[in-house]
């Protein structure tokens, strides 16, 4: 029996894809394995969205096929249609697969966003990813996704609620909806609010969550849905990027940090347990010291529970690489530590004020120290002890009582 490799770079769709390229390829007889220096087949399934990402890959596909001469190589995801990428590996990759294409690999002659319908082979026996879309319609000038997944493309709504309810019957306690802008999903009369009821309304004992939004969509009636959604987790990531109204504008957001801020207002007044994170990028072409003093004035006011912060790279084929990348690196490096600070400081005034109480936990695993780890609604990591250390509680709610806080973290016990 032929074995396959997969290795997922990126962000969560990715992982999805990923676990639907399984499916088909053990649908056509192939055999997963752990090593991938040993499989028949290894498929790297490429981020473009940072440099940094896009870097891996070159040292990893020539290692993968000088330790394996037969090996087969298959490139996907959001560099499979990069004219460069593919000069630079043409002596190694031996099949470059838009994602949109892997409904048949081998003769690569089904188009379109039929994959969305695969049955995937999922990762994890109680935390699924679901993809309700494929594509983006945004046009943010700093990326890739839009050239690289294509336009917008959402699936119907029997299809997304027969996968929700499948991962409900299999007792799954975490199901997670994803897509580029989950706002703008459409599917006949149903919209995203309408989603959410449709899926909160299945039966099981299971958290709901979605990625991601995007800040001129983020609707009033988005926004009362999911705060009268008793399954959907009280956590909403909602990228800010920056902090200054002209940087917005050369990034083509679409919103002003007004609008931005009243959001967050609107969210935590119809929720006041939320968490909020958010992405920000430092070094845009252009960012003066004054527009990056606006990142750090809105991540003081907003007050994070985390943030992505990373530096700007320039993507080949997005507007905004034709503009000057005249942030130096180590200013960009400044900028990041200086935020990071900030972020500490407010994601640990927030955690302070989970201390003795009782949460609900996902229990994700265990460390060789006998503790066990998971997450909360909220999206807060935790690491508690056990009095009585009981197996087989992977994949279950446990109620934690919390003792202590961290910048990025909870510390507890086991509640009785």
């Amino acid at each position: 029996m032929k074995t396959y490799h997969i290795i997922t770079i990126g962000c969560q769709m990715n992982k999805s894809d990923s676990e639907r390229l399984a499916g088909v390829l053990e649908k056509q007889g192939y055999k997963k394995t752990d090593n991938k220096y040993r499989a028949d087949l290894a498929v790297v399934n490429t981020c473009g969205v940072r440099q940094m990402a896009e870097d891996r890959i070159y040292g990893l596909i020539p290692d993968i096929k000088k330790a394996n001469k037969k090996v087969k190589i298959i490139l996907t995801g959001c560099l499979a249609n990069r004219k460069d990428v593919r000069n630079r590996l043409k002596n190694y990759v031996d099949v470059w697969l838009p994602i949109s294409e892997i409904t048949n690999f081998q003769t690569k002659a089904k188009r379109g966003n039929d994959y969305l319908k695969i049955k995937p082979k999922y990762e994890s026996k109680f935390s699924a990813y679901v993809p309700i879309g494929n594509g983006c319609d945004n046009f943010c000038s700093y990326c890739v996704v839009p050239y690289a997944r294509g336009r917008e493309v959402y699936r119907p709504v029997k299809d997304i609620l027969g996968e929700v309810k499948s991962l409900a019957e299999k007792n799954y306690k975490e199901i997670v909806l994803i897509a580029q802008n989950v706002n703008s999903y459409k599917s006949g009369k149903t919209d995203f609010a309408g989603l959410l009821k449709l899926v909160n309304n299945i039966k099981g004992d299971f958290w709901l969550r979605f990625i991601t939004s995007h800040p001129k969509d983020m609707s009033d009636k988005l926004i009362k849905a999911i705060a009268g959604s008793k399954k959907v987790c009280r956590h909403i990531h909602l990228p800010a990027q920056v902090g200054d109204d002209k940087i917005l504008k050369m990034m083509n957001r679409k919103y002003s940090i007004k609008h931005y801020a009243n959001l967050i207002k609107k969210i935590r007044r119809a929720m006041p347990d939320v968490s909020i994170t958010t992405d920000i990028i430092v070094g845009f072409p252009g960012e003066t010291e004054k527009q990056f003093k606006n990142s750090a004035e809105l991540m003081k006011k907003i007050k994070f529970d985390l943030a992505y912060i990373v530096r700007y790279s320039p993507r080949p084929g997005t507007a905004a690489f034709k503009l000057a990348d005249n942030v130096p690196q180590a200013e960009k490096k400044r900028r990041e530590e200086k935020l990071t600070k900030i972020l500490k400081k407010t994601a640990f005034d927030n955690n302070k004020k989970y201390i003795d109480r009782i949460l609900k936990v996902l229990v994700e695993g265990g460390n060789k120290a006998g503790e066990l780890f998971g997450k909360t609604a909220t999206e807060k990591n935790v690491k508690f002890s056990m009095a009585n250390k009981k197996d087989g509680l992977i994949g279950k709610f446990v109620n934690v009582k919390i003792t202590k806080a961290r910048d990025f973290g909870l510390i507890g016990a086991a509640a009785e």
